[in-house]
């Protein structure tokens, strides 16, 4: 168990043309998180081809062996030793669609946490997950949630029960959200006495243009940092495990 833990909320524009468009530029934003000294970078929801639900209509927008399919960031996280959290459409094995997220850490199999709460149009492609995954990271528990989760008390709620430290959330929030936004991850965090992480999307999505504010809130409900812009940018901080304990007592 460390002490202390380095994480980045990766606020990333996805390009259009599917998974493979997007390869490069995750390896690339990977990098700049390593140069912040990250240990984990969470990418927003649907990083891998960007939040158009019409996309899906093309096979070339959805994960069915992430092993394979994702080897180019698995082979990042291998050279630099960091974890990543990336945003997917995923056919499970049976065939059941998952709107997740593909936690890939190096050497083992890549973890994939279902978003549970679908919603709107959403329900059309996916079936939901049934609650948090968690994932341990040097000894940190991270609870791993997408978007509509974070707008479910009982979401954060069921994390904490397990442990969480940290509440990890891929997104797409978009302008005139931004309240909406820093209310939802302030409460979950004070709530939970445990630390929320956001990795927003850049740029545009069928949802209308980013409101930016990707970032880390701490376990007093305080944001600790977050984006400059509404652009492509990686946002970093140092949690102090001192910190939760302190607000735990």
């Amino acid at each position: 168990m460390t002490a202390e833990l380095t994480v980045a909320a990766v606020q990333y524009e996805s390009k259009q043309g599917g998974i493979a468009a997007n390869l490069d530029g995750h390896v690339r934003a990977l990098e700049d998180a390593d140069g912040h000294g990250a240990r984990l970078a969470v990418f927003p929801e649907l990083s891998l081809i960007g939040y158009d639900l019409a996309r899906l209509d093309d096979e070339a927008c959805w994960l069915t062996n992430p092993s394979a399919e994702l080897a180019e960031i698995q082979a990042a996280c291998e050279d630099m030793g960091i974890i990543a959290v990336v945003g997917a459409a995923l056919r499970e094995p049976d065939g059941t669609p998952r709107l997740a997220s593909v936690l890939m850490r190096p050497g083992t199999v890549p973890l994939i946490a279902s978003k549970t709460h679908v919603h709107g149009d959403e329900k059309h492609y996916f079936e939901p997950g049934a609650g948090p995954t968690h994932a341990d990271i040097d000894g940190w528990n991270v609870a791993l949630a997408v978007c509509f989760d974070v707008a479910q008390p009982d979401h954060a709620a069921q994390a904490a029960s397990s442990g969480a430290d940290l509440y990890a959330a891929s997104a797409v929030y978009v302008v005139g959200e931004e309240r909406r936004l820093d209310l939802h991850f302030g409460a979950r965090a004070m709530d939970s006495r445990f630390f929320a992480l956001l990795a927003n999307a850049a740029g545009e999505s069928s949802l209308g243009p980013s409101c930016g504010q990707s970032g880390v809130w701490g376990p007093d409900g305080h944001l600790m940092a977050h984006a400059q812009g509404t652009g492509p940018e990686v946002v970093s901080a140092l949690l102090f495990r001192s910190a939760l304990e302190r607000y735990r007592r």
